[in-house]
């Protein structure tokens, strides 16, 4: 049984077929070269149940971040400010991410609710998020730039000492201990 008939057979059995279902039935259609008689069958039975209601779709419920947007209008700024005076270049997407970690959340589910959340904002957290911002850009400069060799320590069975020894010798040959007099 395909995919798509499992996913059909589950919303037939549920009475509904959610956005993660319907999503993964648009993947499989806009990617497989040829879809089965099964699955043009398959689709047959949902798209009548969902006409006839036996079936029900769940809307999709839309969040609007405002400070998420709020965020990335004054990165933008800042880093257009710094990357044309400055040689270098800035991930804006890990400004934003730092940023938006440190800031509380505004979510809104209406255009009406966003208007409030950005008003609110711009009253109460314009400096706050300025504030963020900044100390991400300055988080960002002030990174390293790390080799591409760079590995993460690894579990062994060897356990923590033993990565640890590990990683001494890798990184701390050239050091040797004064010797006790």
């Amino acid at each position: 049984m395909s995919s798509i008939e499992r996913i059909v057979e589950q919303a037939l059995q549920d009475g509904y077929l959610t956005p993660a279902m319907e999503a993964e039935v648009g993947r499989i259609c806009d990617t497989a070269s040829e879809l089965s008689i099964e699955e043009y069958m398959a689709l047959d039975r949902l798209m009548g149940s969902l006409l006839t209601g036996e079936v029900v779709a769940v809307p999709r419920k839309q969040f609007i971040n405002v400070m998420e947007e709020l965020v990335l209008t004054e990165a933008i700024a800042r880093v257009a400010e710094i990357e044309a005076s400055n040689d270098c270049s800035l991930d804006l997407g890990d400004i934003a991410a730092y940023a938006l970690n440190r800031l509380p959340p505004l979510y809104a589910t209406t255009e009406e609710g966003a208007a409030y959340q950005r008003n609110k904002a711009h009253e109460e957290l314009a400096e706050l998020i300025s504030d963020q911002v900044k100390d991400a850009i300055s988080n960002s400069l002030d990174r390293p730039d790390f080799f591409p060799e760079r590995e993460g320590i690894k579990r062994s069975s060897d356990g923590f000492l033993g990565q640890m020894n590990d990683l001494l010798k890798d990184y701390a040959h050239k050091f040797e201990p004064a010797q006790a007099a």
